[in-house]
């Protein structure tokens, strides 16, 4: 990780306080995948790269918060998106910097947060978000917690597109198009059932190589 990389002055967030429709309205962060529930492997790629870590919830408070971080709610009810979640780490974090994921991304990069802060730095940007796969992800970000007025405000005017809210602020790219896997998102159990299957065959032929 780059030496001027400020680890101890950012704080990860992972957002898990979505619906999970198309997953059936299950918990989304608590499915299993190879026998640890999705926010754990997110959560184990993410400490490393920041100095602590908040989980965005809005039920299984306390199965989220076994895991060891502080768990926040939404800074409004009736799951209004992933901005709600951003707004209240940004009202909560105690860091200048958060850097935001969501917990259906299990394959998290090691340099997420390195990356993110080399392009918002190279370019002078208030933000940097994420491009891979030919296309922006947008919970994939890294922003200062000054930035909390004006997502609270758009927030209030009952606007709810974080990629929208993002283009109106000076933004940084960061190109992850060499990593696109590191980005995939579970939707779906059968994606999950993929991605585990995936998972189990890349350990086996590891084992079988050493």
């Amino acid at each position: 990780m780059s030496g001027d990389y400020p680890l101890d002055r950012i704080t990860g967030v992972i957002l898990a306080g979505g619906r999970a429709t198309r997953m059936g309205g299950v918990d989304k962060g608590l499915i299993s995948l190879n026998g640890r529930p999705l926010v754990a492997h997110v959560l184990a790629a993410l400490r490393p790269q920041v100095a602590t870590v908040l989980i965005n919830a809005n039920r299984n408070l306390e199965s989220y918060a076994e895991l060891g971080c502080r768990v926040i709610a939404d800074v409004q009810q009736g799951y209004p998106g992933p901005l709600a979640g951003i707004v209240a780490a940004l009202e909560q974090a105690e860091t200048p910097w958060v850097l935001t994921v969501p917990c259906d991304g299990p394959l998290l990069a090691a340099d997420l947060g390195a990356r993110l802060y080399q392009a918002l730095q190279s370019s002078e940007a208030e933000a940097a978000t994420v491009r891979a796969s030919e296309r922006l992800h947008p919970v994939y970000a890294l922003l200062p917690t000054w930035l909390r007025e004006s997502a609270q405000d758009y927030l209030a005017a009952g606007e709810r597109k974080l990629i929208t809210w993002l283009q109106h602020r000076r933004l940084a790219i960061a190109d992850f198009s060499d990593k696109n896997e590191r980005f995939i998102n579970l939707n779906t159990i059968e994606e999950r059932d993929a991605l585990a299957l995936q998972l189990a065959g890349d350990h086996c032929g590891t084992r079988r190589k050493a």
